[in-house]
């Protein structure tokens, strides 16, 4: 078979260059690649209290055959402050020859804050963040929008100063290859549409959504994963979902059946959030999504 004919038989589309000139082709999105990492947070109990290190969560990850790991910012030496670059080599080179990738990291912001000033500082936090991520080499920082409404003022108006400022984020991160992922988090953002405004208004190459599975409890959370769906950049897979105000268990079958529906491919983090031994529940509920990965390829 000419290469020619293998190119086109495989479905690979035509990359350009900056000069417009025809080079490489890359696989056509239809196509779903998945990999399965877990969230530092399902441990946030161990890692706040110290009963778990970073260095033992991913020797857990890969003791338990995770493709990759998120490593939340939360969990790093002396955070909010940046760690050192001797730390965050360290934990690079930990992860590689653990076998793992880094699937991303993640940080609490707010940009809710009428206050320009306030938010200035968070854009600053952000920014430093940017960077460690680009040194972990993370290919997504996960911010949020804000923890809620703030009093006397309309939600488009709150999200359009958001944007500006996420802008001036995804401009930095950009220059680091770095994507800024946006999650849902039911807090200033309750509904599919309100995170896609912010995806919409920012630049796609740079900048999508973080699909948290299970904090959509407004409208129908399955209808709202579907509709979020296109703009991923990373999700958060949950054991749980609200629907009609009832929290119930997640029904793996039909979520993978909307990801795989979708043109996303790539890291699917998985975070428990069960009290009890999350040594025990995480590789329970790892097999489960692995089952409900094999189903849904059928």
């Amino acid at each position: 078979m000419k290469r020619r004919d293998f190119v086109q038989s495989a479905g690979l589309l035509p990359l350009l260059n900056f000069n417009g000139a025809k080079t490489i082709s890359v696989p056509n999105i239809s196509t779903n690649r998945f990999k399965i990492s877990l969230n530092a947070y399902s441990f946030n109990d161990y890692l706040t209290k110290h009963s778990l290190t970073l260095e033992e969560l991913i020797i857990f990850c890969s003791e338990n055959n995770f493709d990759a790991v998120d490593l939340t910012g939360y969990y790093f030496p002396n955070y909010p402050e940046v760690p050192t670059d001797e730390y965050i080599f360290h934990i690079k080179n930990l992860v590689h020859k653990n076998g793992l990738s880094i699937s991303g990291t993640g940080i609490r912001n707010e940009f809710a804050d009428p206050d320009e000033s306030k938010r200035a500082k968070e854009i600053l936090f952000i920014k430093q963040w940017i960077e460690v991520a680009a040194k972990l080499g993370a290919p997504v920082l996960r911010i949020f929008t804000g923890k809620k409404l703030p009093d006397n003022y309309q939600w488009k108006q709150v999200a359009d100063w958001m944007i500006q400022d996420i802008k001036v984020c995804v401009d930095h991160a950009k220059k680091h290859g770095v994507i800024i992922g946006l999650q849902n988090h039911n807090d200033f953002i309750l509904t599919a549409d309100q995170a896609i405004y912010f995806a919409e208004n920012l630049d796609k190459d740079w900048f999508g959504l973080i699909v948290d599975t299970g904090s959509f409890v407004k409208n129908n959370a399955y209808s709202e994963i579907e509709k979020a769906a296109p703009y991923a950049v990373n999700w958060q897979i949950k054991e749980l979902i609200t629907i009609n105000g009832k929290i119930e268990a997640m029904d793996l079958n039909r979520l993978f059946k909307i990801i795989f529906n979708s043109t996303y491919k790539g890291y699917l983090p998985i975070e428990t959030l069960s009290k009890g031994d999350q040594k025990l529940i995480i590789p329970e509920f790892y097999k489960s999504v692995q089952n409900a990965m094999t189903q849904a390829k059928m």
